[in-house]
């Protein structure tokens, strides 16, 4: 819809894990990094972890799609099985192929056939669950038990287990300490560090959509982005697209801070200080009551007045407060009106009292 006018080739905030727009924070680096050693060297159990939202699939999709076909890779993405589900998708011939088979002891005879003749000629075999902290207790103690598949040398089948930080939690119930024993590798993809490597990775996705231009967010846009979003790329996609329709709405030509609070304020994303505020407005201070030349004459006096007067003590009671606020008044009221060293003096001993 503001392809055209923002000039875009597509949508570059799509919230699908499209591997061409991944963007390698040095938490993704690792991720990759652990993936590439752990499948390559035949580690066996590898574990991914991140927060909802980080791009964990993104970089499992990534990775998938540049394996050598020398790799076969089963991908599972709906944990929610009991175990003769499990064990009926994973053979299928679309993803393990094991032929052949009506009970669980003849599964696993043709499945450990599959995996030795695969491992014979080179080949590698590789499970990868995602979600996986959704994964019953009964599913992961078959998956243990399928970690046992291996040479003397290594292992035959490389699974990779990705989920929430609550799948931490899975592997440290007691009766799994065996599973979590298996574990080879472990990384965390974290969400994006500060402003400046958002900044980046807003940039990197307009070019990877054909942008003409990265400067479509202001400064002050990306900086709100971010405290939104917590760094999270998936709520920073779902920020800047909504964010690129309501400017394409309006015909801004670039889209500032104001635009990405009215969507921020839309999707509760908002941080807890500025909630229930109207796009673009600041938190009032107390000296607001003035008008603007009120408040700069207020500060001219104060320039021009002593410095450095030990403050008194602000915790008063109303009833001095109310007596201290008469004789100010009564000062203001003398002769003529009151000059601007005057007026500083006046303003400086009513507030040298404070509230009550």
């Amino acid at each position: 819809m503001y392809l055209d006018f923002y000039g875009l080739k597509e949508l570059p905030f799509a919230l699908t894990p499209d591997p061409r727009f991944i963007y390698f924070t040095p938490s993704h680096t690792e991720a990759m990094a652990n993936l590439h050693y752990g499948i390559e060297s035949g580690k066996g159990l590898i574990v991914v972890t991140g927060e909802v939202g980080t791009g964990k699939t993104t970089i499992l999709r990534w990775m998938m799609n540049r394996l050598d076909r020398t790799v076969l890779v089963a991908y599972l993405f709906n944990p929610r099985m009991t175990v003769p589900e499990f064990y009926q998708y994973i053979s299928s011939p679309k993803l393990l192929d094991v032929p052949r088979w009506e009970s669980k002891s003849e599964l696993l005879l043709r499945l450990g056939e599959v995996l030795d003749s695969r491992h014979a000629r080179g080949l590698r075999t590789v499970l990868v669950i995602d979600e996986a902290h959704g994964l019953s207790a009964s599913v992961l103690e078959e998956i243990r038990l399928m970690s046992n598949f291996e040479s003397d040398s290594a292992k035959q089948l490389q699974i990779v287990l990705t989920g929430q930080p609550e799948l931490r939690d899975v592997l440290n119930q007691p009766e799994l300490r065996q599973l979590k024993q298996r574990v080879a590798l472990r990384c965390e993809v974290k969400p994006l560090p500060d402003i400046e490597e958002t900044a980046r990775y807003i940039a990197s996705r307009l070019l990877a959509a054909g942008a003409e231009r990265t400067d479509i967010f202001t400064a002050g846009a990306i900086d709100l982005v971010f405290r939104c979003s917590e760094g999270i790329p998936r709520q920073i996609n779902n920020i800047c697209d909504n964010s690129l329709l309501a400017g394409f709405a309006a015909g801004a030509e670039t889209i500032g801070r104001e635009t990405v609070e009215e969507v921020a304020e839309t999707f509760d994303l908002l941080p807890n200080a500025q909630r229930g505020r109207q796009a673009g407005d600041e938190r009032a201070g107390a000296a607001r009551i003035f008008t603007a030349a009120g408040r700069s004459e207020l500060w001219a006096a104060e320039a021009s007045a002593e410095r450095g007067a030990a403050q008194q003590q602000t915790n008063v009671g109303r009833a001095a407060q109310v007596s201290h606020e008469r004789e100010v008044e009564r000062e203001l009221d003398g002769a003529g009106a009151p000059d601007a060293d005057e007026l500083g003096r006046a303003f400086r001993s009513w507030d040298s009292k404070g509230d009550s």
